[in-house]
């Protein structure tokens, strides 16, 4: 039997070992300790935030960050249809209401649509923003750099603050992209808006083993957001709590491992960009498939590859290829159902969504770990050629 491809896996080729063997030796090994500090010292470096505060997951990252944001029960949020449903669920997680936005040609939420939305569809009253229709406060959007493409921030970030909307970034995806052009050039993405979150799941560019963190410029934010993530206790001795907080802690394990894997995260960046290459320049020649473009206005991480399948070209569609490469044991998947279309979101209001049914339709991630071998992207390519002619 052939050997797996894997979709996207972790690799620890750095100092993963040595600084978990410090946490053991020391003993330092569930919440607090030097490599959460370190970890939080090193996203700042990296990412030119203020601030950074180390958070159990990406997800968690998000409901505090709409938290801080003032997003209150019953209030709206303008969040992707297509994305991962994590940001979505932490609006829900406030009792708020999620507005489901349309994607651009790079997957990403719609800029024009959504300051279009706000111009046209909302009313800006006693310094809050309110849905014309719903009549509900519309207090953030959360704009996904998904696959790691940046989204177009620099139009949406003056209309935002004019209205008082909150931008939380939501850049699980993307840490390492950065803007090349514009008033935003030299910024990565998760700096931009209000709030930004970044996540270290297992296939993610760099893993803590989970994780996550929330960066943002104001102090103010840092320190709230370390205080509810703590349980919000406002006395350490008698345990006094004057606010429900949350058990958001990381460990100083995971941070050890994000450390060291932060350590690596541009030579895993040139990798991915060098296999995206290659992708793109070969599988260009098959007609009916492309991986599509990153947005020219930044630089990306190159996290997800995109392999777009024009059905009629090809011969043969998504679900197709999908068993074509299974049987080789090579691990593909399509974009996420689109989440006005889950079953809990099915009622909510969407706002003219039409490129988004139609990207998701035509498009497989295919495999993009950094350890990706050249005998294994030929095989991807070599099949998916094969596959065309069967």
């Amino acid at each position: 039997m052939s050997e797996h491809i894997p979709l996207s896996v972790p690799t620890l080729r750095g100092n993963e070992w040595k600084y978990i063997k410090e946490c053991l030796d020391t003993e330092w090994v569930s919440s607090g300790g030097a490599y959460v500090d370190l970890f939080q010292k090193r996203i700042v470096d990296y990412t030119g935030a203020r601030h950074a505060v180390a958070i159990v997951n990406g997800t968690s990252a998000l409901q505090v960050a709409l938290r801080l944001a003032g997003v209150e029960a019953g209030d709206e949020v303008i969040v992707p249809t297509l994305t991962f449903i994590a940001p979505v669920n932490a609006v829900s997680y406030l009792n708020a209401v999620p507005v489901f936005m349309d994607c651009d040609d790079y997957y990403n939420i719609d800029v024009e649509k959504t300051i279009r939305f706000i111009q046209e569809e909302t009313i800006f009253r006693d310094g809050a923003t309110y849905n014309k229709k719903t009549n509900r406060r519309i207090r953030a959007v959360i704009p996904v750099h998904v696959f790691g493409n940046a989204v177009d921030l620099e139009p949406l970030v003056p209309v935002c603050r004019a209205r008082a909307i909150k931008i939380i970034e939501d850049a699980t995806e993307s840490l390492g992209t950065c803007y090349t052009v514009g008033s935003l050039k030299g910024k990565h993405t998760g700096t931009i808006g209000d709030m930004g979150c970044y996540s270290f799941n297992g296939n993610k560019i760099i893993t803590a083993g989970g994780g996550g963190m929330l960066v943002t410029d104001s102090e103010e934010y840092a320190s709230k957001a370390d205080y509810l993530i703590n349980q919000a206790k406002d006395d350490h001795i008698h345990y006094i709590h004057n606010e429900i907080g949350y058990n958001f802690r990381l460990s100083n394990i995971q941070a050890a491992l994000g450390v060291a894997q932060l350590e690596r995260l541009n030579e895993y960046i040139k990798i991915k960009e060098e296999n995206y290459l290659v992708y793109k320049g070969e599988i260009y020649k098959i007609p009916g498939l492309n991986i599509a473009d990153t947005p020219g206005y930044a630089q990306s991480n190159y996290w997800f590859y995109c392999l777009q399948v024009d059905e009629p070209v090809y011969g043969k569609g998504r679900e197709s290829i999908m068993t074509f490469l299974g049987k080789h044991r090579i691990q593909i998947r399509p974009v996420w159902q689109l989440n006005h279309l889950q079953t809990p979101y099915m009622d909510n209001m969407r706002y003219f969504i039409e490129k988004a049914p139609v990207l998701a339709a035509a498009t497989l991630n295919i495999p993009c770990s950094v350890t990706l071998r050249r005998e294994d992207k030929e095989k991807v390519i070599n099949l998916l050629q094969q596959h065309a002619g069967a």
